[in-house]
């Protein structure tokens, strides 16, 4: 038997186009959104977007143009804390199913805080799903994303938290009008200074290495033809008691791998 009234939570944030870094919705966070929206018994889910934030961020009312009535912000400031707010609110509120996304786009971005809040409401956690295939008798049947487009299927009882993926189903467009019509309530609960983010020193990110190419072998087989198409083709060679000559080579092999760029022409150490 469904609830008369499935509460559902989602927690979005502002997000950042990968190309123009405008601001937008976060996508991972639109996926979530849609999901509750699309659920089969919509006409008995009540649905509330929370944003822990600045109320005045004009791209949270794209998460308005696609469908909701109206926007929970508890105002805060980048250097706060969100889970010392969000933490209260939902305690109090108790919704049956917190969903948000992975990570967030902007800001630290590193994908905890559906970890913590689960931790700290003592409620089960999933992580990367991709749907949510029904919900009843108190419990829910969720599809979880895997690597290589695999699926599996999870049921967890209520409430829980669950992140949401990329694999999910697009969020739907925005509807300027609606968007517009929207309501953002601001609320002003007690904020904390995240003390860890303090001690920071934050820098523009750079470009991560390329990786070197790793072979895996299954069978006996497959190592042997792996180990003797290196020998076959390898021009290594093995150098002794010459350190210039052994960096020079390690260098080459790098730039050659697409590891390191040349940057001194000759190719010199």
């Amino acid at each position: 038997m469904l609830p008369d009234a499935l509460n559902i939570a989602v927690l979005v944030s502002q997000g950042r186009h990968p190309v123009s870094g405008r601001a937008r919705r976060a996508h991972q966070d639109a996926c979530a959104l849609e999901l509750a929206l699309c659920l089969p018994q919509a006409l008995a889910t009540n649905v509330r977007a929370i944003h822990a934030g600045d109320p005045g961020q004009e791209a949270l009312r794209d998460y308005l143009g696609m469908g909701i009535d109206g926007l929970t912000v508890l105002s805060q400031t980048a250097e706060d804390d969100a889970l010392a707010v969000l933490h209260p609110y939902l305690a109090e509120q108790r919704p049956d199913v917190l969903l948000t996304g992975v990570r967030a786009e902007c800001g630290e971005g590193s994908g905890l805080l559906p970890y913590l809040l689960a931790d700290r409401l003592d409620w089960p956690l999933v992580t990367g799903i991709a749907a949510i295939e029904r919900i009843e008798n108190g419990a829910a049947s969720l599809l979880q994303a895997l690597p290589r487009g695999q699926r599996r299927r999870v049921r967890v009882s209520l409430p829980f938290v669950a992140s949401v993926e990329s694999a999910a189903a697009e969020p739907r467009q925005v509807a300027f009008a609606r968007a517009r019509r929207g309501r953002i309530t601001g609320l002003t609960p007690a904020t904390e200074i995240d003390q860890a983010r303090t001690e920071w020193t934050l820098s523009a990110a750079r470009p991560r290495p390329k990786r070197l190419k790793v072979t895996t072998a299954r069978t006996a087989a497959d190592r042997l033809r792996q180990a003797t198409a290196k020998a076959q083709g390898s021009t290594g060679q093995i150098i002794r008691d010459d350190p210039q000559a052994a960096a020079k080579a390690i260098y080459e092999l790098l730039v050659e791998e697409g590891v390191l760029r040349n940057t001194q022409g000759t190719g010199r150490v």
